[in-house]
């Protein structure tokens, strides 16, 4: 299976996207470190354009080709990429799930991204300002909502266990 994680920055998607792929055994995918790597690798791309997404897509479908189950942990706030994931659970032959975090409270939210620090080294954190003005297209499919407000990590794991259809044994495909 691959489940697909999105959401804004500071919603809680990669502490709750990263526990998940922990509490299950799945092979975890986070574009941002995929794209710093580029960033800082000999090519020196900045920005990285579609080529975080790009290299996403392909572990991603080499990892469920070798029965694995997959989380893919990115803003994904384009139409285009929530698409492009689903085309890869297709070619592989696996379900694709969406996953949409949220964080409803915008005080928290915005606490969230003027605190935090970050494990990439080099990774350039946004700003709340940078938050607000990013490009998020509405969705136009189901997807599992999670929302962080006011929940622990745990507990947002708890809830999305419990919602996602025909979860593999840890370590399994």
């Amino acid at each position: 299976m691959l489940i697909i994680f999105a959401g804004l920055p500071g919603a809680g998607k990669t502490a709750v996207a990263s526990a998940l792929s922990r509490r299950i055994g799945a092979t975890y995918l986070r574009i941002d470190r995929i794209e710093q790597a580029i960033t800082n690798s000999r090519l020196g791309i900045h920005p990285t354009e579609d080529a975080g997404y790009m290299a996403g897509y392909a572990l991603a479908e080499d990892n469920l080709g070798n029965g694995r189950t997959v989380i893919a942990d990115s803003v994904n706030p384009l139409e285009l990429t929530r698409a492009a994931w689903l085309e890869v659970a297709e070619r592989a032959g696996r379900p694709g799930v969406e996953v949409e975090v949220i964080c409803s409270d915008e005080v928290e939210h915005r606490n969230r991204i003027e605190r935090r620090t970050t494990d990439i080294p080099g990774l350039r954190l946004p700003s709340w300002r940078d938050v607000l003005a990013r490009e998020y297209h509405p969705w136009t499919r189901d997807r599992i909502v999670v929302d962080t407000a006011g929940r622990s990590v745990e507990r947002c794991v708890d809830d999305l266990l419990t919602r996602l259809p025909g979860l593999p044994s840890p370590g399994g495909g």
